[in-house]
């Protein structure tokens, strides 16, 4: 039977060119190739995954310093299996030896058995001329990001672009929000702390929930029942920014996975009339587990946003949050395949649709109503530059700048036509908002 740490690696290399060679989504590639190991190394499987994405560059420019032929097409997935196990040696704990023979193995299990030596020797000879400490080679493999999302950030951040390369090729953080129509943040600290779970708060932020060190969710105290849920503080923002002036008719528009709209259901109370729409049949079965989850009545369908046709009924919405599709590019260290996935090109594309289903969703908003415009994006061309456009292009739109609270003005950056948290600021990740009114005629 084969060893399963060699399996465990073996497949890892499988996911790792799933998402660098073939397109896949880290996720995605996860969910299907997970169950060809036992559950008790899945939490390794995952590890050696996200750990070889996040420093993707850095490995492979030492791989091209320790092969002198790059590998043919057919053997891509052995140059992601060397990566795994170059990211063994480099950035964790796991016995040097141990990392080598698995990694070895794995290659065999790989149907590659000829290319076992060239991995033992390149491995050997990492560790011998000690590249470990040799880190970056050129801007790519110090950054661990392509050469065109390091520029654009130079462009759009040019004081703090370092900081939020670097933040995005740290692990993130668990962040949990309590329910607060059932309990505050503190008490929900300490009904961790009574089953020894440690935890922090953020005082800008007053549901969100910090811990200590990430646990199963079937490990937290009344989650099963909805009284917490996962959801970064960042994310957390919008519900209370949107809900500000108590509306009584809401709207998220691009609603997928619930987090946002099952907080603004948390805020709003059971007489709120809520809708949450998205596009994706599978994705919006997401919405309405979460929403089940905390006993939610909101009315939740498989819509186009921008088709008003297909679902709207005519009556105005007091309140619209638009968390618009975008590069994500503020959420890297929860999803490192962002850097392999996303191009340059996608950017233009992107800002020309969030700008389309910003001008359709509009019409939707009842005069002295609130549009929040939510992405989490850290790139000008799908924030400021989408929303300026907007306001130029409609006479009954204006900014409304007032913050949520006065707390969470550190934590967010004034720009041009909103606000922005940078991903790593008080652990939080990346996310633009800009709050738009509609003006009473």
């Amino acid at each position: 039977m084969a060893n399963s740490g060699a399996k465990t690696r073996a497949v890892a290399a499988e996911v790792v060119d799933a998402v660098a060679g073939g397109g896949q989504s880290l996720d995605a590639a996860i969910t299907r190739l997970e169950t060809r190991v036992g559950p008790e190394e899945r939490s390794l499987l995952r590890m050696l995954c996200y750990g070889t994405l996040r420093n993707y560059w850095q490995l492979q420019y030492w791989i091209g310093h320790l092969i002198d032929r790059p590998l043919k097409k057919r053997d891509n997935v052995i140059n992601a299996l060397l990566a795994v196990g170059l990211f063994q040696l480099c950035d964790t704990r796991i016995p040097d030896h141990a990392a080598v023979s698995q990694t070895v193995e794995a290659a065999r299990l790989l149907r590659r058995p000829k290319l076992a030596g060239l991995l033992n020797a390149c491995m050997r000879r990492f560790q011998r001329e000690n590249l470990a400490e040799a880190r970056g080679g050129n801007d790519e493999a110090t950054w661990n990001h392509p050469q065109w999302l390091i520029d654009k950030l130079r462009v759009d951040w040019p004081d703090d672009a370092e900081d939020i390369l670097a933040a995005n090729n740290a692990r993130a953080p668990m962040w949990l929000r309590a329910n607060s129509s059932r309990q505050s943040a503190p008490q929900y600290q300490q009904r961790l702390a009574d089953v020894d779970i440690e935890a922090e708060l953020l005082e800008s932020v007053p549901d969100a929930v910090r811990l200590i060190e990430p646990k199963s969710v079937e490990s937290l105290p009344g989650f099963a029942d909805g009284d917490a849920s996962v959801q970064d503080a960042a994310a957390q923002i919008a519900a209370r920014w949107l809900m500000e002036k108590a509306p009584t008719r809401v709207l998220d528009a691009c609603a997928a996975p619930g987090g946002k709209s099952g907080h603004i259901h948390e805020l709003g109370g059971p007489d709120l009339e809520l809708t949450a729409i998205d596009n994706d049949e599978i994705r919006i079965e997401r919405v309405r587990e979460n929403h089940k989850r905390l006993g939610s009545n909101a009315t939740i369908t498989v819509a186009d946003a921008s088709n008003l046709g297909e679902w709207w009924d005519g009556t105005p919405f007091d309140a619209v949050l638009l968390d618009a599709p975008c590069s994500a590019t503020g959420v890297i260290r929860r999803h490192p395949d962002i850097k392999l996935l996303r191009r340059a090109s996608d950017i233009d594309e992107l800002g020309a649709l969030q700008g389309a289903i910003l001008s359709a969703l509009w019409p939707l908003l009842a005069p002295g109503g609130r549009l929040l415009y939510v992405t989490c994006s850290v790139l000008s061309a799908e924030n400021d530059d989408v929303v300026r456009d907007f306001l130029e292009a409609n006479d009954d739109a204006e900014e409304g700048p007032v913050l949520p609270n006065y707390n969470i003005r550190d934590l967010m950056r004034r720009t041009a036509c909103g606000y922005q948290v940078l991903p790593g600021t008080a652990d939080m990740d990346g996310f633009y908002y800009a709050c738009l009114e509609k003006k009473v005629s």
